[in-house]
């Protein structure tokens, strides 16, 4: 976990997740158009010690375990302001997971985190293959999917914070990113 790098993008900051983040987390996340296409392993309402338990018990652990990567999206000319968060999962089928508050969207900031985060899957962890479920009815993470040329692979039932429903399996080789990568990224 100690070596887990800051990312930069053209915009963004991702700093390595850590336990202050919790009240930030608790600040930005418990909102239902963040929350209703996530697991519904999510509680909900979100409690209010949700995302320090989430910080401290889950996430931190992973990480010290080498099992999962968290980074928080700050602004990079606002370094304080966090606006969400990005993971990596070394689980079969889930690979990447992420948030953004609301009033950032529509903006390109996701994209601009999932290249820096699949450059980490792909070129540092050297990983072979990028599995990201998503709920069919959430089109705003559909789009960043099919920007990134990922291809549909799977579609099954889901259980999700907002109940049942499918959920698409989208998927990127590490031969795919590496032909898509531009020099400059």
């Amino acid at each position: 976990m100690d070596g887990l790098p800051a990312l930069f993008t053209e915009r963004l900051l991702l700093t390595p997740l850590r336990l202050e983040d919790a009240q930030a987390i608790q600040a930005l996340f418990p909102q239902w158009e963040i929350v209703r296409y996530l697991d519904r392993r999510v509680p909900w309402p979100y409690p209010p010690d949700g995302a320090l338990s989430y910080v401290r018990d889950i996430a931190l652990p992973a990480m010290a375990a080498g099992r999962e990567w968290h980074w928080m999206i700050r602004l990079r000319d606002e370094d304080q302001r966090t606006i969400g968060s990005i993971s990596l999962y070394d689980q079969a089928g889930n690979n990447r997971g992420f948030w953004l508050a609301p009033q950032w969207w529509g903006k390109g900031y996701m994209r601009e985190a999932c290249r820096a985060i699949n450059a980490y899957w792909f070129e540092t962890l050297s990983r072979p293959v990028m599995r990201v479920p998503k709920a069919v009815a959430n089109k705003a993470s559909r789009k960043v999917s099919e920007h990134e040329g990922m291809r549909l692979v799977e579609v099954r039932d889901g259980d999700f914070v907002s109940g049942p429903m499918r959920v698409e399996i989208w998927e990127m080789t590490r031969s795919d990113w590496l032909g898509s990568v531009k020099p400059g990224r």
